[in-house]
C-alpha cells in the first residue's frame, strides 16, 4: 500500500520534469543571478551561467532528457564553481602581496611633505607621497612609519639629539 503511492509521487516528479522548456532554465538563471546580486558571493551567479547554458543546449535540443538536463547543470554548476573559487583565492594573494607592500616601510624615517595637522598629513617615501597619521609636525620634520593601516601610514616623531 505503501509502495503505489511512493511509485506515484514519483511519477508525478518525471511528468514534471519532462514538462520543462528552454525558457524554463532561462527564468532558474535569471532567478539565481538575482540571488547573486542579493547575496553576493559568486555562488550563484555561476549556477545562474550554468542554468542559463541547460537552456540553450535544451532549446537546440528540444529532446534532451531530463536527466541529462539535471546532470549538465550540475556538472557545470559544480565545475564553474571550483574553477572560480581557485582563481578568486589566486587573486586574493595577490591583492594581499599587493596591500602588504607598505609594510616594508614600517621603521623607517620619513619627511614631512604636507604638515601633519590634526593628525592628518603627507609624508615622501622615495617618490611617492603618502597620507600620515600621528602627531602634529611641520614641512621638514623627520617621523618614523610605525604601522600602516590601508594605504595610510601610522607615524611618531623622530626625537631630536
Amino acid at each position: 500500500e505503501i509502495m503505489p503511492s511512493l511509485v506515484g509521487s514519483e511519477m508525478c516528479i518525471r511528468d514534471r520534469f519532462s514538462q520543462v522548456v528552454y525558457w524554463t532554465w532561462w527564468i532558474i538563471a535569471v532567478v539565481l543571478v538575482l540571488l547573486e546580486i542579493a547575496a553576493p558571493g559568486t555562488f550563484f551567479l555561476w549556477m545562474g551561467i550554468s542554468a542559463g547554458a541547460v537552456g540553450i543546449a535544451l532549446f537546440i535540443y528540444p529532446e534532451l532528457a531530463w536527466e541529462l538536463q539535471l546532470a549538465i547543470f550540475a556538472i557545470l554548476s559544480i565545475g564553474t564553481i571550483v574553477i572560480s573559487r581557485k582563481f578568486l583565492q589566486k587573486n586574493r594573494q595577490d591583492q594581499t602581496a599587493l596591500s602588504n607592500r607598505g609594510k616594508r616601510y614600517i621603521g623607517r624615517v620619513v619627511v614631512v611633505e604636507e604638515a601633519i595637522t590634526n593628525g592628518i598629513g603627507k609624508v615622501r617615501v622615495e617618490d611617492t607621497l603618502w597620507r600620515a597619521r600621528g602627531s602634529d609636525a611641520s614641512v621638514g620634520e623627520q617621523v618614523r612609519v610605525i604601522d600602516i593601516e590601508g594605504v595610510t601610514f601610522q607615524v611618531e616623531p623622530v626625537p631630536k639629539d
